[in-house]
């Protein structure tokens, strides 16, 4: 009798327990349930997120595009240069140069290679008034404080100095013509003989786009045409 007992509650344990397991399944499918569900739900939010943080990008340009925008606010232009890490150089090219002097033929310069035409590169009478002509052509980028010098020297001493502020230039397929105040030409028995010269076309960061030394003549009277 103790045995039947025994067994009787050992199986009336065993079942309690094996009810008790049943009895958990649900709530282990409610949590695994649970769990799925949020993390289906967080995820319908981080891509409703990502299509809130989407950039909408502008239309697309090229570099030289770009530093044409506004290409006449040199502050501007500048920031663009420094954001980006390149330069689009102005480029400037004097294409002829002449002396014009009233009553009389231009005299046409031709520009050397090298800076350095043959001596004398002209001759100007005496007390004569003259100014100088030139075209020049701007490429790349706008050009500013473009200006011409010119220094003279006779018998190695300077006797005269130059400096012409022409102005800023934007780049353009035709070219520019500037022409320099008129001047006179010294005179007297003194003034007569051979000069040196250098002539210089700069902007205002120094660049120079043209550097000629020549040597000219001044003379009673006007060279035979």
């Amino acid at each position: 009798m103790h045995s039947d007992k025994e067994g009787k509650g050992g199986t009336a344990t065993s079942i309690a327990e094996s009810d008790s397991e049943i009895e958990h399944e649900p709530g282990e499918k409610n949590v695994s349930r649970q769990m799925s569900e949020s993390s289906l739900y967080t995820t319908e939010d981080e891509e409703e997120d990502e299509t809130h943080n989407k950039i909408e990008l502008g239309p697309q340009c090229t570099l030289k595009e770009q530093f044409e925008k506004d290409k006449d606010d040199e502050s501007l232009r500048r920031w663009k240069e420094q954001l980006l890490g390149k330069s689009l150089d102005p480029d400037v090219k004097i294409l002829s140069l002449e002396i014009k002097s009233p009553g009389r033929p231009d005299i046409v310069l031709p520009i050397p290679e090298g800076g350095k035409p043959q001596c004398p590169w002209f001759t100007l009478k005496e007390g004569s008034k003259y100014s100088l002509k030139f075209s020049f052509l701007v490429t790349n980028n706008i050009v500013t404080g473009l200006k011409y010098t010119n220094t003279v020297w006779k018998t190695g001493l300077k006797v005269d100095s130059t400096k012409q502020m022409i102005g800023a230039f934007s780049p353009q397929s035709e070219p520019y013509t500037h022409e320099m105040p008129e001047d006179t030409t010294p005179s007297g028995m003194f003034a007569r003989g051979s000069y040196s010269a250098r002539t210089k076309f700069l902007d205002d960061d120094n660049k120079c786009y043209l550097e000629i030394n020549y040597t000219f003549d001044i003379k009673k009277e006007w060279l035979a045409t």
